[in-house]
Formats: C-alpha cells, sequence, structure tokens
C-alpha cells in the first residue's frame, strides 16, 4: 500500500497550525480545494490582538496561546 493511502486520513486541525500567517494562508489554502486563500486585511481587536481577514470570508486571530481560532 502506499503512502498516499496513509497520508489521505491525516487531518490538521486550525488550532494545529503553526502560529505564522504563511502558515495560516497554506492551511486555508489546501482546505479551499488548492484555491488561494489571502489576507485581505488586518485589524487590531479591543483587546489588542491581530484579527486577520481571510478571502474566504472568516477572520482569524491567536488566543492566548498562539493558536489559530476563528474571530
Amino acid at each position: 500500500m502506499s503512502q498516499a493511502f496513509v497520508r489521505e486520513s491525516e487531518e490538521q486541525w486550525l488550532h494545529e497550525v503553526a502560529p505564522t500567517l504563511n502558515a495560516l494562508v497554506a492551511y486555508l489554502t489546501r482546505e479551499n480545494n488548492g484555491i488561494r486563500v489571502y489576507e485581505q486585511k488586518k485589524m487590531t481587536g479591543k483587546d489588542g490582538a491581530e484579527i486577520h481577514v481571510m478571502s474566504n470570508g472568516l477572520s482569524y486571530t491567536k488566543d492566548k496561546d498562539g493558536r489559530w481560532m476563528v474571530a
């Protein structure tokens, strides 16, 4: 059996993505069937956290532990 069949079942969750914008873009692009997702705007939330508005229609920020989450 090839590795392709083994790897197909492996999933990555949003909170497991490295805390960089490039890693988030790569993850979201993979989840979007290879159609590139990009940052449209960056804002600062009330608590001072950066909020990244992405082309997939969702906004993302990091929690206090540096893990990505939907804002």
